[in-house]
């Protein structure tokens, strides 16, 4: 089946958003009825998610008419379970690391507030960290546009996070801003570099990104718990492992639901910068309230008086998300550039020139009658298109060029 690129961008991304809000509402129910304690519930997520992970991989290699089911149905890059390799390793242990953080904040939230509605939309003020990680990282400087678009979802965030009772707690603040948000960070950021790395000349595949991310999340929650329980005369570890044993179903249920939300989120990550992705996964604010209504109706959590002042708030809130989210969407242009070098100048340096102008993903040295196509993304056709071809002319070397505006790209899911 093919797919427009833009098209399957957005698809993945909001259903992502939509899975981790189910998510969201079973993680509460297991919080509420079985397992009070946050450490242990991370540690019971890990030693569990590890094992549900590794069937649902096998499972998905398994292979029908020459390609595996993974590949067919999740992720065409997918062949089958593979051991990391020695490039992917550092990014691992990255992910990993920021992966356990950003759980253990998480369980911390949901032990803390009574409102899952809240817990998520605090989250998503992670898109200016990623902004500002992006332009250090990153050659692609965020437009003006991006900027932009991206303050109005979080100020769309911010006012979604007030629940619906118009409490705010500053203990939860502290988490999100100092615990989760950093940690989500290193974590997207690192997912995406291994999105974008090659494996056996093909693009990295979600399934393995997102198994061997929890085995690595599940060493470094061991250790850190282990040194926090040394610490603090705690026996967090060993309530983890009963935890995992007592309520392993339950937790199977929800590890085996994550799965498949972070699978799409990395796929995702693999399309678009990790700000925009993470700017259209805001639309989890929206989804999480019938989640949230649907627990308090059934008394899993208090029920909440609704302020009327403090919904209009949150409604506003969403509106904004969705207008940051359409201005993602409809600014960004692709295109491809052909170029022509006169003979004798060198292939390499023209090429790192090439390279290192500010909106260019891609260069390619090819043979026929142009010497190197270089893609381009940006978010102002203008202005873009006017610096990007100064920084060309400006090159010694370019004979001719021709730039090619994309319509239309397809891709296959």
């Amino acid at each position: 089946m093919k797919i427009r690129r833009k098209y399957l961008f957005y698809a993945l991304a909001l259903t992502s958003s939509i899975i981790a809000s189910l998510v969201v509402g079973i993680d509460t129910i297991i919080r509420v009825k079985f397992i009070q304690n946050p450490y242990a519930f991370g540690i019971a997520c890990f030693l569990v998610g590890t094992f549900i992970t590794l069937l649902i991989a096998l499972f998905l290699s398994i292979p029908i008419k020459g390609k595996s089911i993974g590949g067919k149905i999740i992720d065409p890059s997918f062949n089958r379970l593979r051991l990391f390799r020695k490039e992917e390793l550092k990014y691992h242990l990255f992910a990993g690391f920021g992966n356990s953080l950003l759980t253990l904040g998480y369980f911390l939230l949901l032990s803390i507030l009574e409102d899952p509605s809240v817990v998520l939309p605090f989250s998503q003020i992670v898109i200016i960290y990623l902004l500002f990680i992006e332009s250090i990282v990153e050659k692609n400087v965020p437009t003006i546009v991006e900027v932009q678009s991206a303050v109005i979802v979080t100020f769309g965030a911010i006012l979604g996070s007030i629940s619906l009772g118009g409490s705010i707690s500053i203990t939860a603040l502290a988490i999100v801003f100092l615990l989760y948000i950093p940690a989500w960070t290193i974590f997207s950021i690192y997912q995406r570099k291994l999105k974008l790395l090659k494996i056996d000349k093909k693009p990295n595949d979600s399934i393995n990104i997102r198994f061997w991310n929890v085995v690595f999340a599940c060493v470094f929650t061991l250790i850190m718990i282990t040194i926090f329980d040394f610490i603090t005369n705690s026996n967090n570890i060993i309530a983890g492992i009963n935890a995992s044993f007592d309520h392993f179903w339950w937790v199977s249920l929800t590890m085996a639901i994550t799965f498949f939300a972070f699978v799409f989120y990395i796929r995702a990550l693999g399309i678009g910068k990790a700000s925009i992705t993470q700017a259209v996964r805001s639309s989890i604010i929206i989804f999480i309230i019938p989640v949230t209504i649907i627990l308090a109706s059934l008394g899993i959590i208090p029920l909440f008086s609704v302020d009327p002042v403090w919904l209009l708030i949150k409604i506003i809130g969403i509106i904004l998300i969705i207008l940051g989210i359409i201005s993602f969407a409809l600014t960004l242009v692709k295109a491809y550039i052909f170029i022509k070098i006169k003979p004798g100048h060198p292939v390499e340096e023209t090429m790192r020139k090439l390279w290192n102008i500010s909106g260019v993903n891609r260069v390619a040295a090819v043979a026929g009658d142009y010497d190197f196509i270089i893609k381009i993304r940006t978010r102002t056709l203008v202005k873009g298109y006017e610096k990007i071809i100064r920084k060309i002319e400006s090159i010694e070397g370019i004979k001719e060029y021709k730039w090619q505006s994309v319509l239309k790209e397809w891709e296959d899911i």
